[in-house]
C-alpha cells in the first residue's frame, strides 16, 4: 500500500509549480512530511537510496498512473477548468489509459519550470549512470525519430510497480517476452553426489558468489577484474548440472532462471536480441543466476554462412556472447558434450566443470539416498551389487525408484520388489537406446 503522505506530497509539488507559472504565486516546493512510522517498500527504497526531493518527485510521477489514473488530470483541471493546450507540461495519452501519462517533459516542468539551467541539471535523472537506470527502476520510452527524447513517456518497470503497490515482486513467468523459467529444488548439497574434483570446482563458484562484491568494492579490484563469472558445465544428462545450478542459488539467496537456447533460437527467431536484452537487464538488477541449457544449440562449432538465416544466427551468437561477457553476475552454460562447443567460445569461460557418470561407489550412495526411508526392500536385494552392475546416472536412478514405488503402491504392498527395480532399469536402458541383459 502507498502511504497517503506521498499522494499529498506529489499534489503539493504539482500545485507549487502551477501556482508559480500560471498565477505568479510563490508557495515554495514542498517537503516530504509525515511523522507516522512507514515501513512500506516505497519508503524503504527512498531511504536506502537516499533520494533527493526532486528524485522522489520523479519516482512518484512514474508510479502515480498505476495508483490514481485521474490524479494528474484532476490537478490540471483545477488550474485550467476550460481545458486548452498546455505544451510546457508535457504528458500524453495511452491506448487504454484515459488520464494523463507523465513524460520526461512533465518531470522537468514540475521540477524546474522554464528555467533552462535547472532543466539541464535534472536531465541527469534519465541518464544511463543514474540510480534509476542502474537499478532498472524507470526509463523514458523511445520516441519516433526526430522528436525530443525527453518527450518519451515516463515508464516504471513492472516489478517496481508491483513492489511499491503490493510489497512484493512476483517472479516473471516463461513467455514470448521472457524466454526463461525459474527453477528451484528442495534438495540439499548432501543429495548431490559428485567426485572430489567436481565438488571443489563448484565450491569455487560458491566462493565467488559470496565474496565477489567485497573483492571488487572493498579491495578496489574493479579496474583489474572483468565483471561476472562465466562457467561451462559439461557432462551427460542426469549427472547433476541443473541441480548444481539450483543449489548455488538456494544457498546464496539468488533466484535461478533456466534459458533453453534451442527454444530461444527456434521459437523466438527475430526477437532473440530484444528478449535476451530484457533478460540480462532484469538479471542484473535482481541479482539472478542465469542457467543456459543446451548451450551447443547456439555455441556449437560454426559452419560457413549459406543464407540469410545463418547470417542472422551468427549475429545472435555475437550479441549473446557480448552480453554474457559484460554481465556482472553468474552465467552458467550447460552442454552434454564439451567437444560440441566452439573453442573460440570455451576460452571465454572462467572455468569448465566436467560432470562425469557416477562411479559404482557414487551410484550406491545415490540408490540409498533416493529410496523411500519408510518402505522396505524385498529380501535378497543387494544394492551394492546393483550399483556395481548397472551403469546409470542419478536421474536414471530417481526414475527407476519412481517406477518401482508406483508398482509397489499398485500392488498394495509395502515392500519394493526386485522385479520392479529390474523393470525400471530396463525402461531406462531402452530410453537411451542401450541393450543389456538384466538377468
Amino acid at each position: 500500500m502507498i502511504n497517503q503522505k506521498y499522494l499529498t506530497f506529489l499534489r503539493n509539488a504539482l500545485c507549487a509549480r502551477l501556482d508559480l507559472e500560471l498565477k505568479g504565486l510563490t508557495t515554495g516546493f514542498p517537503a516530504l512530511g509525515g511523522s507516522v512510522p512507514d515501513n512500506t517498500e516505497l519508503t524503504r527504497f527512498i531511504q536506502e537510496n537516499k533520494l533527493s526531493i526532486p528524485e522522489t518527485v520523479t519516482l512518484l510521477l512514474a508510479l502515480i498512473p498505476h495508483i490514481s489514473p485521474g490524479f494528474i488530470s484532476g490537478v490540471i483541471g483545477e488550474y485550467l477548468p476550460k481545458g486548452g493546450e498546455f505544451p510546457e507540461f508535457g504528458g500524453t495519452k495511452g491506448k487504454n489509459h484515459r488520464g494523463i501519462l507523465p513524460t520526461g517533459e512533465t518531470a522537468l516542468y514540475i521540477l524546474a519550470g522554464n528555467d533552462a539551467t535547472l532543466r539541464s541539471q535534472y536531465l541527469h535523472f534519465f541518464s544511463a549512470d543514474h540510480l534509476f537506470a542502474k537499478k532498472e527502476v524507470l526509463q523514458l520510452e523511445e520516441v519516433p525519430h526526430g522528436e525530443p527524447v525527453i518527450s518519451g513517456k515516463l515508464i516504471m518497470q513492472p516489478e517496481f510497480v508491483e513492489l511499491f503497490t503490493s510489497g512484493k515482486i512476483t517472479r516473471p513467468r516463461l513467455s514470448s517476452d521472457f524466454p526463461a523459467q525459474f527453477i528451484e529444488t528442495g534438495l540439499d548439497w548432501k543429495d548431490l553426489i559428485l567426485n572430489e574434483k567436481t565438488s571443489k570446482q563448484i565450491a569455487e563458484i560458491e566462493t565467488w558468489l559470496k565474496h565477489n562484491d567485497t573483492l571488487l568494492d572493498n579491495w578496489n579490484m574493479k579496474d583489474r577484474i572483468k565483471p561476472g563469472f562465466r562457467v561451462l558445465f559439461s557432462g551427460p544428462s542426469g549427472t547433476g548440472k541443473t541441480l548444481t545450478a539450483t543449489l548455488l542459488g538456494k544457498y546464496t539467496g539468488r533466484d535461478v532462471f533456466r534459458i533453453d537456447l534451442s527454444l530461444v533460437v527456434s521459437k523466438y527467431i527475430g526477437e532473440t536480441e530484444k528478449n535476451l536484452s530484457k533478460l540480462f537487464d532484469r538479471a542484473q538488477s535482481q541479482n539472478w543466476i542465469l542457467f543456459f541449457d543446451e548451450a551447443d544449440a547456439i555455441f556449437g562449432k560454426r559452419t560457413n554462412v549459406r543464407d540469410a538465416h545463418d547470417k542472422y544466427a551468427n549475429q545472435e551468437v555475437s550479441y549473446l556472447l557480448q552480453r554474457i561477457e559484460s554481465h556482472p553476475g553468474l552465467v552458467i552454460l550447460a552442454t552434454n558434450l564439451k567437444s560440441n562447443i566452439d573453442t573460440a567460445f570455451t576460452r571465454r569461460f572462467n572455468t569448465i566443470i566436467e560432470f562425469e557418470t557416477p562411479t559404482a561407489t557414487e551410484r550406491l550412495v545415490l540408490w540409498k539416498n533416493n529410496l523411500p526411508k519408510k518402505i522396505k526392500l524385498e529380501k535378497g536385494i543387494d544394492l551394492d551389487e546393483i550399483a556395481r552392475k548397472y551403469e546409470v546416472n542419478g536421474a536414471n536412478i530417481v526414475n527407476i525408484i519412481h517406477y518401482a514405488c508406483l508398482q509397489t503402491l499398485a500392488r498394495k504392498s509395502k515392500t519394493i520388489a526386485y522385479r520392479d527395480l529390474l523393470a525400471g532399469l530396463q525402461k531406462e536402458y531402452v530410453k537411451e537406446g542401450k541393450m543389456v541383459n538384466l538377468g
